[in-house]
């Protein structure tokens, strides 16, 4: 993988963390927080798919990196998950 395309990535790693900062300021402390997590994969299925096919189709990835890249990306929305989850025991603590 070239030294351009990995910039790329590491700074679409950047806009998912800063996207996920986001959506956990959205945790509801009722525990209703599927919406959350839909909607973070949604922005990355409608934004960073098709880029990252987009970067195949051009070969400036292979399929194997982009499926390994895919896979950090949903792993940040089960991270989100279990960020909210945090935040919803947090916040049911302090109401005890």
């Amino acid at each position: 993988m070239e030294e351009k395309v990995r910039a790329e990535l590491d700074t679409l790693k950047g806009m998912l963390d800063n996207w996920k900062k986001g959506f956990l300021s959205w945790a509801s402390p009722d525990g209703d927080n599927e919406h959350v997590l839909l909607e973070f994969s949604e922005e990355i299925q409608t934004h960073i798919y098709p880029y990252v096919r987009r970067l195949i189709e051009t070969n400036y990835l292979t399929h194997a990196e982009a499926k390994e890249f895919m896979g950090y990306c949903l792993g940040q929305v089960e991270d989100l998950r279990v960020q909210l989850s945090k935040a919803e025991t947090d916040e049911s603590e302090k109401e005890v």
